[in-house]
């Protein structure tokens, strides 16, 4: 990495399998987890998807403020996760598929403040 005025931040990108009759029962154990992520200054931003196709497919981003060394070496430590891991691992069809790409940053980097329109309840 070059000078620290380069750095954006990274984003690690997150999906995993199981069947779909279980996505509620891998929510209810992923939203605790979810929460303290969240509430850690250092994560940007945090959305989660599901596929259209496949219900039982569900993916996230999370961004940082920090490079992955750190996300390593001092998040993905957290106490929290245990539980999480614990109790959704055995719910996994195929093996949770991650990777981490660094941000580009402005001028490749928007955010709409209305959502386009979409409310979020």
């Amino acid at each position: 990495m070059s000078a620290s005025s380069d750095f954006h931040g990274i984003s690690l990108h997150v999906t995993v399998t199981i069947a779909p009759e279980n996505v509620p029962k891998f929510l209810e154990a992923f939203k605790p987890a979810y929460e303290s992520v969240i509430a850690e200054p250092e994560c940007t931003f945090f959305e989660v998807y599901q596929s259209p196709d496949q219900p039982g497919v569900l993916s996230w981003v999370e961004n940082w403020s920090k490079p992955v060394e750190w996300l390593v070496q001092n998040q993905l430590t957290k106490d929290y996760y245990k539980d999480y891991l614990s109790t959704t691992e055995p719910m996994f069809l195929k093996p949770r598929e991650f990777k981490v790409v660094k941000r580009l940053g402005v001028p490749f980097t928007m955010t709409k403040k209305n959502n386009g329109g979409i409310r979020d309840n």
